[in-house]
């Protein structure tokens, strides 16, 4: 005989669920291969933002280290404009061409930030969706792809020493009003500032002099460093510089930092993979359950299979012959009369003798006799009949009779 150590360990996995958990793993081979090659490069992910964090041409990372060697007091803002400081005296926020629109409580902080005395400068299209006082030109030759230069108009503070600037004008300003035009045509100006209560606002056509590619071009460095300077010069320091990347949908939360990376992904595949390992080890770990075994003795099962034949063949005026003849059986017997006895005699024989006094029989009978005869009944119909009969059987006291005087 073989010995226990000439036996071969047999596996301890079901082939089922070998097959189960080679099927999962090519799954997600397949959505990691998908997710590599389909991905495209960054440089393709939607529309180019003046971001901070970005290195890319259009991005404004240059412009952020340098406030910072500069010494200014400048910090990413990942948070909604409700929560600006209420000082905002010595502040100034950069609106770099902002991706999501404000609500309406963002708005009024908005406001309320340069109401009293805050700074804002906003770059891009967006700026009536922002404040609704500013209007944009409608004049589609004011948008390109192009750098152009513009030369200084008026002077002020904020084009000392940028007497002439370069930017991609992405929209144009529409009537001027309380405004000051500082850059561009007279009548469609690329640089505009506005007094809003305490503070100001200043709009620049394009993000182009705080750009990685554009802060070096003509006199876009000196215009950049006056719009963050110009408003506190008078108090002989420096203000306080939000950049903004609420708007660019940076959020200030852990679940933010990781959407922007492939950890949703990861954490997708394993609760897939952890669903299929729970399902498989359920599977031969759970109750043994036997179904119950129903036998071909059960007293139904003829009832079942002679039901089963009278339905498919639509027997139903055989069913009614058969309850028709059985119940006229009956009561002849009862009544000692003979099985060809007419069934008015019958009803009539039947209300004398057993007290059943229902024009009822009769009706019943006579559809009985009716549907026996016929080529096709419908089944409802043919159960009324049928529960009919029954139910006078049952009230003439035939059925206990019958019961008691079967041998």
């Amino acid at each position: 005989m073989p010995s226990n150590l000439d036996r071969k360990p047999t596996s301890k996995i079901d082939p089922a669920d070998r097959k189960l958990l080679l099927a999962t793993a090519a799954v997600l081979i397949v959505l990691t291969a998908a997710v590599a090659f389909v991905s495209p490069p960054p440089s393709e992910q939607g529309p180019a933002i003046p971001s901070i964090f970005s290195t890319s041409p259009d991005g404004a990372r240059a412009a952020y280290v340098l406030l910072q060697q500069l010494g200014r007091h400048v910090q990413p803002w990942e948070r909604p404009p409700t929560e600006l400081p209420e000082d905002a005296e010595n502040s100034v926020l950069i609106l770099a061409n902002p991706l999501e629109l404000p609500g309406e409580n963002e708005k009024k902080a908005l406001a309320a930030f340069v109401d009293q005395g805050g700074t804002i400068l906003f770059t891009g299209p967006r700026i009536s969706t922002f404040f609704p006082d500013a209007t944009l030109s409608d004049t589609a030759e004011a948008a390109t792809d192009e750098w152009k230069v513009f030369e200084s108009r008026f002077p002020s503070g904020y084009s000392r020493g940028a007497g002439k600037i370069s930017l991609k004008p992405e929209a144009a300003w529409g009537e001027v009003k309380s405004q000051l035009a500082l850059y561009g045509d007279p009548e469609l100006p690329v640089v505009v500032s506005w007094r809003l209560g305490e503070g100001e606002i200043l709009w620049w056509a394009g993000p182009g002099p705080l750009t990685n590619s554009g802060i070096t071009r003509d006199d876009n460095l000196n215009l950049f460093l006056n719009a963050v300077s110009n408003p506190l010069a008078k108090q002989g320091r420096q203000p306080d510089i939000y950049w903004d990347e609420y708007f660019h949908g940076e959020q200030a939360s852990l679940w933010g930092y990781f959407q922007k990376t492939p950890v949703p992904w990861g954490m997708l595949q394993l609760a897939i993979l952890g669903l299929v390992v729970l399902f498989t080890f359920s599977r031969r770990s759970g109750p043994t359950v036997v179904p119950p075994v129903v036998s071909r003795l059960s007293p139904l099962e003829f009832v079942d299979t002679l039901g089963g034949l009278y339905a498919r063949a639509h027997g139903e005026p055989a069913v009614v012959a058969a309850v028709y003849r059985r119940f006229r059986t009956i009561l002849a017997r009862q009544l000692r009369l003979p099985l060809g006895t007419p069934d008015a005699a019958l009803e009539q024989a039947a209300a004398k003798r057993l007290g059943v006094k229902d024009e009822g029989i009769l009706k019943t009978l006579e559809r009985a006799e009716t549907a026996s005869r016929a080529e096709k009944v419908s089944p409802a119909e043919a159960l009324e009949i049928v529960q009919q009969l029954e139910t006078y059987e049952h009230r003439a006291g035939l059925k206990r009779k019958f019961r008691q005087e079967k041998p």
